[in-house]
């Protein structure tokens, strides 16, 4: 798929294919990259009191990192996931 299409997509859809396949294919540099953006995501989509939580917490970032595709946080995580889905068209 190029941008375009995967930008036509749901945030869910594309959290799911992206960590589906950064997970299938090991890729932990992409798993880290999203536990590092999201507290920045949280903190944009107006969950700052979680942004605190995640910071102090890496099961906290493991467990957002696997439920990041959900409502307003996974639409503030789109470009990640366009960017990352980009980059594997295969996924």
């Amino acid at each position: 798929m190029d941008v375009k299409e995967l930008e036509s997509l749901p945030a869910k859809e594309l959290h799911d294919r992206a960590v589906r396949y950064a997970v299938r294919h090991g890729d932990l540099g992409f798993l880290w990259d999203l536990l590092k953006v999201i507290p920045a995501a949280e903190a944009a989509s107006g969950n700052s009191d979680e942004t605190a939580n995640d910071l102090s917490r890496v099961s906290a970032l493991l467990s957002d990192a696997i439920g990041a595709g959900h409502g307003e946080l996974g639409d503030a995580l789109r470009p990640v996931y366009v960017d990352y889905l980009s980059k594997h068209p295969d996924a």
